[in-house]
């Protein structure tokens, strides 16, 4: 299979596909149901409940102003653990819900083309208080998190599926975003693409400037093993895999 060229690939940066598509003939416009905004999960298991945004204490409370100035990619972090209701407010400055319109439309805290939000967040905790090692998904729904999957070599595996990038492995917690590229699809078609990878980086923009506010630093990571990756989520790469990461501790 001969491989495109630099040009062919440029293709992707450019809108110019908007113009090839019928819309018309969309899962949208074709009355097809729009996915659900959330990933379902298995009935029965043990939900864990964060702290509400309104509530959060641990916040330094920066202007927006100094978040922006002190903003930098962070690759040392502390020996320092991070406590469930820092994550709590990480996780809702992301991807929480502002307001749930249906079961298939929301508004969140971060912007999306058509409002789709074709990401799920998981958390991989290697030294958060009140979590056991382990990978957690979380449900922006209920503003929960449960455990995804055990896994006792998570910082080498982390590492390893990062290329050998050890600042991402020794993170007490490292965020990892997901996509579902049909949420997009729906609407959008071939055009669905470019809009998601411009989601991602609204999402980790958020992360980097909510940091500032807990002494945190964090580094966005597209350089990862994509296959590794997706295996440590036990992920259907068909239907879901691995778009951005970016691990979180003090700095």
């Amino acid at each position: 299979m001969q491989r495109p060229t630099i040009g062919q690939l440029r293709y992707f940066l450019k809108d110019s596909i908007r113009k090839t598509i019928n819309f018309g003939h969309t899962d949208q416009s074709r009355g097809v149901p729009a996915p659900p905004i959330q990933k379902p999960y298995e009935t029965g298991v043990q939900l864990i409940t964060l702290s509400d945004f309104d509530k959060i204490t641990c916040l330094n409370e920066i202007s927006l102003n100094q978040a922006i100035i002190k903003r930098r990619s962070q690759r040392s972090y502390k020996s320092e653990s991070l406590s469930l209701e820092e994550i709590s407010y990480l996780l809702y400055v992301t991807q929480g819900i502002r307001i749930k319109i249906s079961d298939n439309v929301a508004l969140r805290t971060v912007p999306s083309a058509g409002a789709r939000h074709p990401f799920e967040t998981y958390i991989c905790a290697t030294h958060i208080r009140d979590l056991q090692q382990g990978i957690y998904r979380y449900l922006p729904v209920e503003h929960k998190l449960f455990l995804h999957r055990s896994e006792s070599n998570l910082k080498s595996r982390l590492t390893h599926a990062a290329f050998g990038q050890d600042f991402v492995g020794n993170a007490p917690a490292v965020f990892i975003w997901t996509t579902i590229p049909y949420r997009m699809e729906w609407r959008y078609g071939e055009a669905a693409h470019k809009a998601i990878l411009l989601d991602a980086g609204h999402v980790c923009q958020n992360l980097y400037l909510a940091v500032q506010d807990i002494s945190c630093g964090t580094c966005a990571v597209a350089a990862y093993d994509q296959e590794a990756m997706d295996q440590l989520l036990d992920l259907n790469t068909e239907e879901e895999f691995v778009i951005y990461l970016a691990p979180v501790g003090k700095i």
